[in-house]
């Protein structure tokens, strides 16, 4: 009988520790709306943490379908990260869907990215007029670098919030992870700084957070108001306004009319870029930093050239 009672005694002891064990190494599960701010959370997460992203780096996020794979996601989610500033709106429906309490917004799962972001771009009155107009300012901040540092202290503090036991581990890689970046941003200015206050074009108005950190000057759009295709008369006066501005540059997303960017640089003898505004938008750009390397070496060398 003793001899029983001390198995089951050892037994249970080891179930308990297996099970404490188990809830120690238990992952975080990171649902991003970005695949931005699911290579930010994976950065700081680390192997604590499981990440999914909702968008691949080639769609436009104005235009996201939800999908049934979406709402699971979010359902076993313990954190959804979101680029705020409604250009992820469709996030909202999904998380109401999956039901998950966790990650509702103003709960202890939901991160706004957006939250302590200087916005640009926050118009004084809104009116079906001017296209898709975000009420709450321009929501494409994570394509400047120094907006990155802001994201990945929110995503880090959140990660500390729900595993504080691992706390230091998320520090360190977000200390490490912002000499990285900082270190990236000095390489970049010193690339574009020759070109400071240089004029450009963009096809939609994705790129004035970007345009401000490297002094670029942003002097129209291909789109005549957002989300509003190019009419051939707004065409043409961009064409004009390009040539009397001395303007350098186009900029393209590669989701956006391509061939329109390429006609228009064409006519007026500047160079078209196609650059990525998020991670994997283009082939080596699988990273942040990658994405950001890509986006500054084409702008640098086709202004060198």
């Amino acid at each position: 009988m003793k001899g029983s009672l001390k198995v089951f005694a050892l037994t249970l002891l080891i179930l308990l520790a297996a099970s404490q064990y188990s809830f120690c190494e238990q992952k975080v599960n990171v649902v991003a709306t970005t695949s931005d701010l699911a290579d930010l959370a994976r950065n700081i997460g680390g192997d604590k943490v499981n990440v999914v992203s909702l968008s691949k780096g080639n769609q436009d996020l104005h235009t996201i379908e939800p999908r049934p794979s979406m709402v699971i996601n979010i359902k076993n989610a313990d954190m959804l990260i979101v680029v705020g500033m409604d250009l992820d709106m469709w996030a909202k429906s999904l998380a109401d869907a999956a039901r998950n309490s966790k990650v509702m917004i103003g709960s202890r799962g939901y991160v706004d990215a957006s939250a302590n972001i200087v916005k640009l771009d926050v118009p004084a009155k809104v009116d079906a007029s001017m296209g898709d107009i975000h009420i709450y300012g321009n929501p494409h901040y994570w394509i400047s670098p120094a907006n990155g540092r802001i994201i990945v202290k929110e995503i880090c503090d959140k990660l500390i919030e729900l595993q504080p036991e691992n706390a230091g581990y998320f520090k360190k890689n977000y200390d490490d992870y912002v000499s990285k970046l900082d270190q990236s941003i000095k390489k970049w200015k010193e690339m574009l700084k020759p070109f400071s206050g240089t004029k450009i074009i963009t096809y939609h108005e994705s790129w004035p957070y970007f345009a401000e950190e490297f002094d670029l000057k942003i002097d129209g759009f291909i789109e005549p108001k957002p989300g509003i295709s190019p009419s051939p008369s707004h065409v043409l006066s961009l064409e004009e306004k390009i040539k009397s501005d001395g303007v350098k540059l186009i900029l393209v997303e590669p989701f956006y009319d391509i061939r329109e960017a390429e006609k228009i640089a064409k006519d007026t003898g500047i160079k078209n870029v196609v650059v990525a505004s998020s991670v994997g938008g283009l082939s080596g750009t699988g990273t942040y930093l990658e994405m950001l390397d890509y986006d500054i070496s084409k702008i640098a060398d086709a202004l060198k050239n």
